[in-house]
């Protein structure tokens, strides 16, 4: 696979996946999470940025495919500055369905809708700063606005797993006495809204497009596995699908098991994604 050769699917669900997407690259629909995945996961959220190369990929292979979409828990418009897509060459047609699509922004016209949150969410705003104090939260834990949701982080805590297991069962009394769900991740623990995770998104996002054919979807945490769900529910109609996990890890994390285990592919983190990337550009383009 040229400069992409390491990166062979391991399943033949994922091999047939690939074959189908670089048969048919027009019809095929590229999903990719944010953090993690095009972005390197950083101590502070509001610093990340998308991998430089993961980029310049994205730019090579978006004309070539028929749609880029980048689902993630972020507002829309905040994944797409930090994504630097707005300036980017050939991104024209990539979309970002962001708080797991209830936000969208367009990158052909820099169209943003994000409809107003539900009123659960500004009652867990203003009630999240008591059940921590009352829960003893360690120091370092955090609490990330994302309009629609709010994380709470314990990354940066001494002990962030013993942090966030103090924490779990407070936050989901919150979250239920408003109407909202918890969502785990690596040192976080979400609370949005039901019915919205990226799973859902990517499948509105699919229905869009009746004729999509291979879907590609990488990503990198527990709530990346709703999208895992999405693509392996259309494999088994007989869609094909290539699920990749990005498994690079900020140093001293361990790996989400689960989605590494149910990926056909593991790359080592954004660097790892903008080689398979750019890998599958050469491909296509000297198909082409």
């Amino acid at each position: 696979m040229g400069r992409t050769g390491r990166f062979v699917p391991r399943t033949p669900a994922g091999q047939a996946g690939l074959a189908a997407l670089l048969a048919a690259p027009a019809e095929a629909v590229i999903a990719l999470d944010f953090d993690g995945t095009l972005a390197p996961i950083v101590p502070d959220p509001e610093r990340a940025r998308a991998h430089p190369g993961a980029v310049a990929a994205l730019s090579r292979l978006a004309p070539l495919v028929g749609a880029v979409v980048v689902v993630t828990g972020r507002p829309a418009a905040v994944a797409a500055r930090y994504g630097g897509f707005p300036d980017a060459p050939g991104l024209g047609h990539l979309t970002v369905l962001g708080q797991y699509g209830a936000e969208r922004w367009e990158a052909g016209t820099g169209e943003l809708t994000a409809p107003e949150p539900p009123p659960g969410v500004a009652a867990v705003r203003a009630g999240l700063p008591g059940v921590l104090e009352r829960s003893g939260a360690h120091p370092g834990t955090w609490v990330e606005d994302k309009g629609r949701a709010l994380a709470v982080h314990t990354r940066r805590t001494e002990a962030p797993d013993a942090a966030l297991d103090l924490l779990r069962e407070p936050l989901a009394r919150l979250a239920a006495a408003h109407g909202l769900v918890v969502e785990p991740g690596r040192y976080v623990v979400e609370l949005r809204p039901p019915g919205v995770d990226k799973g859902a998104a990517l499948t509105a996002f699919l229905a869009e497009r009746p004729a999509a054919g291979a879907v590609l979807y990488a990503g990198d945490d527990l709530g990346d596995l709703p999208a895992y769900a999405a693509v392996e529910k259309r494999r088994a109609d007989g869609l094909p699908g290539l699920l990749v996990c990005s498994s690079g890890m900020v140093e001293g994390e361990a790996q989400v098991r689960e989605l590494a285990d149910r990926a056909d592919l593991s790359v080592p983190g954004p660097s790892g994604l903008a080689a398979l990337l750019d890998g599958l550009a050469d491909r296509i383009g000297s198909a082409g």
